[in-house]
C-alpha cells in the first residue's frame, strides 16, 4: 500500500507506540477548565475549544523556553490527589482511544507538590490513576500498557531525588527516568551523580538532548551520562554531511540508540522548519532507529494518529514506514525483552495486517 492510499481512518486503526509524551502536556482542555474552577486558578479562557486553540497558538513561538511556559495552567490543576488521579486516568483512556497499545508517560513529581503532596505521594497517586485507566481501557476492549518515566528538572536541584524515586518505584510501574526542562545552559552532566546512581541500580534512562542545544548535548548525554535513548535528538543531523555520518551520528545509528522524535513539537520550538523537511524522514532512510512521538498532546494540538497522518501526507511516508517506527519504539521500550517481543509479534504486526 502506498502512502497516498493510507487515509486517516486506516491510520487511526493502526496499533501505535509512544515513548515521549508528557503527562502535564496532554490534559483534556475540558478537564483543565473544570479543575481550574475547583482550585480557583485563572485561565486565559474557560471555553475548552478556545483553551485548546490558545495552547496551540501560545506554543508556536519557535522558542523552547516559551513553549515550556505554557505548562503553568496544566500544572496548576495537578497539585491535588483528585487532580492527579483524574488526569492520569484520562491520559491512559486518551491513548487507548488513539490506538496506542504501548505508551511511556513522563512527568516531574517535584512540579506537583505545591498542594502539599510529598514526592512519593505524587508518584503513588499517578500510578493509581494510570492503573485505573488501564483497567477501564482493557474492559472497553482497547487494552494499553503504560509505563512511567520520572523526570528531574535539569535547571533545579532535585534531580537526584527524582532518580531515587525511580529506583524506589521501579517495581510499581516506573520503568525509567529522564531529565526535562530548558536544555541550553543546563547540560546533562550537571546531574552525573543521578545517572551514575541509576546505572548502578540498573534503571534505564533517556535524556532530552539535541533539541534546543546541538551535538555537544547529545554527546554528553550518551558518552558521559550513559543514556540509552535520546529525547528529540533532531540536531544529530549536524553530524551528517551529504549522507556521510560523523563519529557521533555513526555511534547513534550503529548502536541502535532510539531517537524519540516529535515532529509537531519540533516545529513549535523551532527545532525543525516543516513536516516535509523534518529530520525524522532522512534519519529513517539512513537506518537510524527513529521513533514517532507526540511530546505534549494538548500543547501541540496533536495525537499519534495526527503525527502519522502528517508524515504520510507531507513527507511521503508509507504504511511500512509507520510500522517500522512503531516496531522501533517497542524494541527500545524500557520494559523487559519478552514483553516487548510479545507486543510486537502478538499485537503490532497482526494489528497492521488486520487494519490493511
Amino acid at each position: 500500500m502506498t502512502a497516498t492510499r493510507v487515509d486517516a481512518d486506516v491510520i487511526h486503526r493502526l496499533p501505535k507506540a509512544v515513548l515521549h509524551d508528557h503527562l502535564d502536556g496532554g490534559l483534556r482542555p475540558g478537564t483543565v477548565v473544570e479543575l481550574a474552577e475547583e482550585v480557583g486558578h485563572t485561565l486565559p479562557t474557560t471555553d475548552p475549544d478556545e483553551l485548546a486553540a490558545w495552547y496551540y497558538e501560545a506554543a508556536n513561538s519557535g522558542d523552547l523556553v516559551r513553549y515550556i511556559a505554557t505548562f503553568e495552567h496544566t500544572l496548576a490543576v495537578m497539585q491535588t490527589r483528585e487532580g492527579l488521579l483524574r488526569t492520569a486516568e484520562e491520559y491512559v483512556l486518551d491513548l487507548a482511544a488513539d490506538g496506542v497499545v504501548y505508551g511511556e508517560v513522563r512527568y516531574a513529581p517535584e512540579l506537583n507538590t505545591a498542594g502539599g503532596l510529598a514526592l512519593s505521594e505524587v508518584v503513588e497517586t499517578v500510578q493509581e490513576g494510570l492503573a485505573s485507566g488501564m483497567a477501564k481501557a482493557a474492559a472497553a476492549g482497547t487494552p494499553v500498557r503504560v509505563g512511567t518515566l520520572l523526570c528531574g528538572m535539569r535547571m533545579f536541584d532535585r534531580v537526584r531525588e527524582a532518580a531515587d524515586l525511580a529506583v524506589a518505584f521501579r517495581d510499581a510501574g516506573v520503568v525509567g527516568f529522564d531529565i526535562a526542562g530548558a536544555e541550553d545552559g543546563f547540560p546533562p552532566a550537571d546531574h552525573l551523580d543521578a545517572f551514575e546512581h541509576l546505572r548502578r541500580e540498573s534503571v534505564p534512562f533517556t535524556i532530552h538532548a539535541g533539541e534546543a542545544h546541538g551535538l555537544p548535548s547529545i554527546h554528553q548525554a550518551l558518552q558521559v551520562c550513559g543514556a540509552q535513548r535520546i529525547g528529540h535528538g533532531v540536531r544529530i543531523t549536524d553530524d551528517i554531511v551529504d549522507g556521510k555520518l560523523g563519529r557521533l551520528a555513526g555511534w547513534v545509528r550503529d548502536r541502535r540508540i532510539a531517537l524519540e522524535m516529535c515532529p509537531t513539537s519540533n516545529l513549535q520550538t523551532g527545532a525543525a522548519t516543516s513536516i516535509a523537511e523534518h529530520p525524522i524522514t532522512a534519519l529513517k532512510d539512513l537506518g537510524f532507529r527513529v521513533t514517532l512521538n507526540t511530546d505534549n498532546r494538548l500543547v501541540s494540538g496533536t495525537t499519534m494518529t495526527r503525527e502519522m497522518s502528517l508524515l504520510v501526507r507531507e513527507a511521503g511516508w508509507s504504511v511500512e514506514d509507520l510500522r517500522t517506527v512503531t516496531v522501533n519504539a517497542l524494541k527500545s521500550a524500557f520494559i523487559p525483552f519478552d514483553e516487548r517481543k510479545a507486543l510486537i509479534e502478538d499485537v503490532v504486526l497482526p494489528g497492521y495486517e488486520a487494519a490493511l
